[in-house]
């Protein structure tokens, strides 16, 4: 199984644990043996959990327009974008047991990243717009294309992979957040031919298409 970059550190912990509370089950006397094989159950499956949420699987890039996040549609809406002008917002909620690696939605360069500071509040109601977020503008041949990742009351932490002036490939990764949250992607009504997806499809970041462009 292949890994999210930066995951290491939070497999090990648990891991080592989990080691030394197995030992300590056989050097301790019975009444206490009880306690470290509770303890070594616990940690074993936070490995396990932290193991199945750090997993990056490989992807087969989609045509058009793919997913940047693995999770459900939330919602889709119009709404003038100082940015992207007349556009299209689609909000991907993503839950803990989701793949948390982020993937970009077409070919393209890294105008900016912008970290904005917030609030951690659950991702999927209306006050979770004064969460802490990371804005991608993305510049393409069909318009510029922006990526808010959002955190969420469990994930504190958005870790960008790429850095302003990257040049990106459809489906190459663009960072991860941690432990479950939101991302929305702002599409140029310009650009685009058809909506392919509906609220509450599950997509695969990289892999479905949800919007096809004009030839």
């Amino acid at each position: 199984m292949r890994l999210a970059k930066g995951s290491l550190s939070w497999l090990i912990a648990p891991a080592i644990g989990t080691i030394l509370s197995f030992i300590c089950i056989l050097r301790t006397e019975t009444f206490i043996q009880s306690i470290f094989l509770l303890l070594t159950l616990l940690l074993f499956l936070l490995f396990i959990f932290f193991l199945i949420f750090f997993r990056d699987p490989s992807r087969t890039i989609g045509e058009g327009i793919v997913a940047v996040a693995d999770g459900r549609i939330r919602s889709i809406h119009y709404k003038q974008d100082d940015d992207c002008g007349s556009s299209v917002v689609i909000s991907t909620f993503m839950n803990v047991y989701n793949v948390h690696v982020n993937r970009c939605p077409f070919d393209g360069t890294i105008r900016s990243i912008t970290h904005k500071k917030g609030s951690h509040l659950p991702a999927f109601t209306k006050e979770s717009e004064r969460n802490e977020r990371v804005i991608i503008i993305l510049e393409t041949t069909v318009g510029l294309l922006k990526i808010i990742q959002i955190a969420g009351t469990l994930a504190r932490r958005i870790i960008p992979y790429v850095k302003k002036g990257d040049q990106l490939k459809k489906g190459d990764k663009i960072g991860i957040i941690r432990l479950g949250s939101r991302v929305d992607i702002v599409l140029p009504e310009s650009m685009m031919n058809s909506i392919t997806i509906k609220p509450n499809q599950m997509v695969k970041a990289g892999d479905d298409t949800i919007v096809t462009i004009h030839d």
